[in-house]
């Protein structure tokens, strides 16, 4: 028997939504009314969460995961709705029918769901962790008890919009070097089995005059052409056994800390780490959060264990009684002079806004240590790309000259 979902007024005016189950939409509402309720509105809950069968599950493995940009969407749409003076049931509803992917769809409906049976917004939205984190769950929280609910997704919103757009930026300084890189490989590995064995002929029986550059590019050629599935297999294995390795806590470790010490890219790393870090704690504090689940949830969203551990460092000396500063004066991943500003503000009782201060100050730096790092990538990635087919081709050229002096 389906489930019907309704609005109705009971006689004393007020307000009633549930759930009724009923053989149709006219017998639910038959036994509303038998109920002494006047029927509002009725939606089967099955059409109301999507498609059932196989079409649903298929258009949800089509659609892959929820991603970032339909929270921001969804948290954009409420903070709308919000200031529009909608009531939280109707906003969520009304979202979840423009919503097109049909997984976060079926969450939101979810949401609607825990809500109508009384459950707080952010305890709806703890049920569902990996969409909406610690940071999101807190804030709206913190917003239900100061009664600041459409100004605080506003913020919400924004940060998610600055991760998602800091997210592209270092996406998008990967992707050039990643191509260039590819197309070296791909160029070198042409060469030495396709052009490299059509000159195999005319240096046989010459092998002692040949260089040695010459000598190890045929042998190696002649390994990639007859063993190409042995190089193709330990490439494989290495590349899977490197993700499996920093994966793990030691290689987690060794793999974030190689990250804040290759000369070219730690500077970056490094604003990342730090603004992405201190954005985090800063709209905690302004939301109201408690000082210690701010640092913790600080601690989380790092992305870096040696920058996770220096935040829980934080919490179990705040923990204690101490100030902020004080573990993080002894360490080097934080300059001084942001210790000092946070010093100052935790002092004179400004700290969200200095936080607020100083992690726009690294989102800029971040953005322009990018450039930098694409700036230099590019050269050094084409300077190695001409040695390698260079030496190739010089390896190639070079005994072609010599015999032909020879043969003069």
């Amino acid at each position: 028997m389906p489930n019907y979902r309704y609005q109705a007024r009971s006689a004393g005016g007020e307000t009633q939504v549930g759930v009724v189950m009923a053989e149709s939409v006219g017998a639910a509402a038959a036994a509303l009314r038998g109920q002494g309720l006047h029927v509002a509105q009725i939606t089967p809950v099955v059409a109301a969460e999507g498609r059932p069968g196989l079409m649903a599950k298929l258009a949800e493995l089509n659609a892959g995961k929820p991603k970032s940009k339909h929270v921001l969407d969804f948290t954009t749409q409420l903070a709308v709705m919000m200031r529009a003076g909608i009531n939280l049931r109707s906003a969520l509803e009304g979202i979840a029918d423009q919503t097109a992917h049909p997984t976060f769809k079926k969450v939101i409906m979810q949401i609607k769901s825990d809500v109508e049976s009384g459950k707080q917004f952010s305890q709806a939205l703890a049920r569902h962790p990996k969409l909406f984190g610690p940071l999101y769950i807190n804030m709206v929280r913190a917003s239900e008890m100061s009664g600041s609910f459409a100004s605080m997704l506003d913020r919400i919103a924004g940060y998610i919009a600055q991760e998602i757009e800091t997210r592209k930026m270092v996406v998008g300084a990967a992707i050039y070097p990643g191509i260039i890189g590819t197309l070296a490989v791909g160029v070198t590995i042409f060469l030495l089995t396709f052009v490299l064995p059509k000159f195999k002929t005319v240096f046989q029986g010459k092998e002692s005059a040949l260089p040695w550059a010459t000598t190890f590019l045929l042998n190696l050629s002649d390994m990639l052409v007859q063993q190409w599935y042995l190089f193709a297999g330990g490439g494989a294995v290495l590349i899977v056994g490197f993700i499996a390795f920093i994966k793990t806590e030691v290689g987690g470790f060794w793999f974030d800390k190689m990250k804040l010490t290759v000369p070219v890219v730690r500077a970056m790393f490094r604003s990342l780490y730090i603004s992405r870090a201190l954005q985090t704690m800063g709209q905690l504090v302004n939301a109201g959060v408690s000082i210690l689940d701010t640092i913790a949830i600080t601690g989380d969203v790092s992305g870096n264990r040696l920058y996770s551990r220096l935040w829980r460092t934080v919490h179990s000396s705040v923990k204690q009684g101490k100030k902020i500063t004080a573990p993080l004066a002894k360490s080097k991943l934080l300059p001084q002079a942001v210790v000092q500003m946070i010093s100052a503000g935790e002092e004179s009782g400004k700290l969200g806004e200095v936080l607020d201060e100083i992690s726009a100050y690294y989102a800029k730096q971040l953005k322009d240590q990018i450039k930098a790092v694409t700036s230099m990538i590019e050269p050094i990635m084409i300077i190695l790309m001409g040695s390698v087919v260079g030496f190739i081709a010089m390896a190639i050229i070079l005994p072609i000259f010599k015999m032909s002096s020879i043969v003069k």
